[in-house]
């Protein structure tokens, strides 16, 4: 992705989420998401910063979501 990425999800009923992007080590970058959310369909932009508001380096990224029980976790590629 190049400047921006959109994360999609459903949750099929109120629930506590976390959205979280990570870089290939393992390091906390920024978070998107930590509460609670109703059910729904949501689309979620991150613009490759950090959470100091600086842009991140190109490379291999990961993305996190947490709801409930749920767990995934998804690689991204920025590529500037």
């Amino acid at each position: 992705f190049n400047p921006t990425t959109q994360i999609r999800f459903a949750l099929p009923q109120a629930e506590n989420v976390s959205l979280r992007i990570y870089d290939v080590a393992g390091q906390l970058i920024k978070t998107l998401i930590s509460g609670n959310m109703d059910a729904g369909y949501y689309n979620i932009q991150w613009d490759g910063s950090n959470q100091y508001g600086s842009k991140v380096a190109s490379g291999i990224y990961l993305y996190r979501i947490t709801a409930g029980s749920f767990v995934q976790t998804k690689k991204m590629i920025l590529m500037k």
